[in-house]
């Protein structure tokens, strides 16, 4: 591939490189944070700030809409559902217990991980890039349709991974309010 750039336009492509790396960063940064936190509230944190930066590298791709989806239901729904469930359920006293450190599941993380990063990086360099990008046409009027038709399934499965979640949460706090030790049912 053979990209040539007018000179003039080099600070904009430098400023789109550091967006790239900054949102990039702030989505392995939460990442790192969410599998590393030795409380659960600081491991959700991190899942929110993961997810905040995939929506930022939605930003740059130009798919506005995909961002506002991202925020408005992984951050927005399921992240506030995860925290109130962990606010509820965990006593202080369990808290203070941390169990990840052992050293099976520090192996069995780096080996899924580089497996991972072998399957990406063979999917990525083996497929062959176009060098002009392709643009798709569309409005939110169109999507919104091709929800409401084509795609009202996988509309419908969203919504119950919805539901499912905000269940979860429930069912989390109710056993961890059971188990509390000042409180029964």
């Amino acid at each position: 591939m053979n990209f040539t750039f007018d000179p003039a336009l080099s600070p904009y492509i430098y400023f789109a490189d550091l967006a790239f790396v900054g949102f990039a960063a702030v989505a392995l940064f939460g990442g790192v944070v969410a599998v590393g936190a030795r409380r659960l509230i600081h491991a959700v944190l991190g899942l929110v700030t993961s997810l905040v930066g995939v929506a930022g590298l939605y930003v740059y791709l130009g798919t506005h809409f995909i961002a506002a989806m991202q925020i408005l239901i992984y951050v927005g729904a399921v992240s506030i559902s995860i925290t109130f469930a962990v606010m509820l359920a965990r006593p202080p006293s369990e808290a203070e217990k941390d169990p990840r450190l052992a050293p099976g599941k520090l192996v069995a993380g780096a080996t899924v991980a580089l497996f991972s990063a072998a399957v990406l990086g063979a999917v990525v360099l083996g497929y062959p890039w176009e060098a002009e990008p392709t643009r798709v046409e569309g409005t939110i009027f169109q999507v919104g349709e091709g929800l409401l038709t084509r795609y009202a399934f996988v509309f419908e499965l969203i919504s119950l991974v919805l539901l499912v979640a905000i269940v979860g949460s429930v069912v989390l706090a109710r056993r961890g309010r059971g188990r509390h030790p000042t409180g029964g049912e």
